[in-house]
């Protein structure tokens, strides 16, 4: 068994008496390795005593969990009707360039990971990110620019 699937299977035994334990092990299986591994499903489907289509599901449901390794920054821009009215469409529209993927994709050099987010609790201060998970409000295009110069100059 490999070290992923070990991980996995011990991360969902911790949590599999624990009513509702699925989405908290998953969480702690991404924690983790960094991503939910396809090949750690049947495990984790065993230790809960679903089906692996079941496991799956919810994997794949929940726009937070990856099932491949995120790049080493990762950048949720929320998604979330207050900030859609303050402009996340056009933040959105301008990561996408400025990155060179789409959303759930890689940065061209392989350094930011983009995902979406429904909700970061900023509303009265959106448009909002999280960024390395830490929050940002207010973000233009131009913040953007200058919060991915940092970190890709931090390297």
């Amino acid at each position: 068994m490999n070290i992923a699937i070990a991980t996995a299977r011990g991360i969902a035994a911790a949590h599999k008496d624990v009513p509702g334990g699925l989405l908290p092990a998953l969480h702690g299986i991404q924690d983790a390795l960094g991503h939910v591994p396809a090949d750690a499903v049947p495990a984790i489907a065993d230790e809960f005593n679903l089906s692996r289509a079941e496991v799956h599901g919810v994997i794949s449901y929940y726009h937070h969990f990856r099932a491949t390794p995120a790049a080493r920054h990762v950048i949720h821009i929320c998604r979330a009707e207050a900030c859609q009215a303050m402009g996340a469409d056009a933040l959105v529209a301008h990561a996408r360039k400025h990155l060179g993927c789409e959303l759930h994709g890689h940065s061209r050099d392989g350094e930011f990971t983009l995902e979406p987010a429904y909700c970061l609790g900023l509303c009265a201060s959106s448009p909002a990110l999280l960024m390395d998970d830490e929050l940002h409000a207010r973000v233009t295009p131009q913040a953007f620019d200058e919060l991915v110069a940092v970190a890709r100059s931090a390297a």
